[in-house]
């Protein structure tokens, strides 16, 4: 762990019970707003949707909406909304509903105002790495789920799907202006949601609190998140009407995000996301679930002190040796109803070698990150021993 570190959190981010009806009144950073949603409607039904356009309009913002946004965004989500953006005039983005929703409306706010393709900014795989010239669009981030931090980050995670790249990028412009994280519009996630996106949330905590690069201030971030998930995730999946649950899991989830701005992911999301990208049906959570034991089992004795830790907050107390942790994350996932999750499920192949070295080639930066170098073998058997 490092004990140099900068902090540089801008988003200002309103949270609690009836933190949605402050949008009326707080200050926003343009006046006329892209709302990003998804394709499957849920806003709409729940009445989200409506109540943000009615709370602009209150505060005097135009609006308009790109729904197309799929449960893994794509490129061509990315270039449909921003040709949009451009079309309609507006001079900021808000992402509402899960972390594609908000990922999306981030990749959006970057092609709004800049030229050529989203991909020729992203490092990794087939991306050129150029820089970014024009300052994104300031972005607003209202969440309804807990699941990605993304509301506390600058990560925005995009597929292309031609190729089966599934790549995260960011840099400090792509920070939410504003975020609005209102437990009470996450009391409708079903439950099998609920576990995907908890659990999407205390992997963010524990790849930080694993990274090479953690630092005294991202560890206080991830304990904490994994304290509140142990605490409070079964409890939401059981019971979605349970508020103070939500809450907890919902503070958990946005200080995962902060742990992201502060440390970083490690290489089980960069393994996720070639499951995901070759089978963008699979639920990045889902995912997740399914590598996690066999993917903190083999760093197990790489980092030991740090999984004990990792047990002590998940509500081991008396956590002595690292396979506390492991026994821990199987007794939550036991808890919260995933522990059945089978890759096959999702149509994935045993071509774990294919998926490793796709990993590695549109993610890699992230294996710089583990406690110590995996090789293509190591990630493969992890992925074999995941695999059921």
């Amino acid at each position: 762990m490092s004990m140099e570190f900068t902090f540089y959190m801008p988003a200002k981010i309103l949270f609690g019970k009836g933190a949605l009806d402050k949008l009326a009144e707080t200050k926003l950073p343009g006046q006329k707003a892209l709302i990003v949603i998804s394709a499957g409607g849920s806003m709409k039904r729940m009445g989200y949707l409506d109540r943000v356009q009615d709370l602009l309009k209150q505060n005097g913002v135009e609006s308009a909406v790109y729904a197309g946004v799929q449960p893994n965004p794509t490129l061509e989500n990315v270039r449909n909304g921003a040709a949009m953006a451009k079309e309609q005039g507006c001079d900021f983005v808000i992402g509402l509903g899960g972390g594609s929703s908000i990922d999306a409306a981030k990749s959006i706010a970057v092609m709004a105002v800049n030229e050529g393709d989203y991909w020729d900014y992203l490092f990794g795989g087939s991306g050129k790495g150029q820089p970014v010239p024009n300052k994104p669009l300031p972005i607003v981030a209202i969440t309804t789920t807990a699941g990605t931090g993304t509301e506390a980050d600058p990560w925005t995670v995009v597929t292309k799907e031609d190729t089966h790249e599934k790549i995260g990028f960011g840099n400090e412009d792509t920070f939410p202006a504003l975020s609005i994280v209102d437990p009470d519009l996450m009391a409708s996630v079903p439950p099998r949601l609920t576990a995907y996106q908890g659990f999407d949330a205390l992997f963010h905590s524990t790849e930080g609190y694993l990274a090479n690069i953690a630092t005294p201030i991202s560890d206080v971030f991830a304990l904490k998140s994994m304290e509140l998930i142990g605490k409070s995730l079964a409890k939401a999946v059981k019971d979605g009407s349970d508020e103070d649950a939500r809450a907890d899991v919902a503070l958990a989830n946005t200080l995962s995000g902060l742990v992201e701005s502060t440390s970083s992911c490690i290489s089980e999301h960069s393994l996720e996301h070639a499951l995901s990208g070759f089978h963008p049906e699979l639920p990045h959570g889902a995912g997740l679930i399914m590598i996690s034991e066999a993917y903190y089992s083999f760093f197990a004795d790489k980092a030991p002190q740090r999984m004990i830790d990792m047990a002590r907050a998940l509500g081991k107390e008396d956590a002595d040796k690292p396979q506390d942790f492991i026994d821990a994350l199987v007794k939550l996932q036991e808890d919260c109803g995933v522990r059945s999750l089978a890759m096959s499920e999702f149509g994935i192949d045993r071509d774990f070698t294919k998926y490793a070295q796709n990993a590695m080639d549109t993610m890699g930066g992230l294996f710089d990150f583990d406690p110590c170098r995996l090789s293509l073998e190591d990630a493969a058997s992890i992925l074999e021993n995941a695999y059921k």
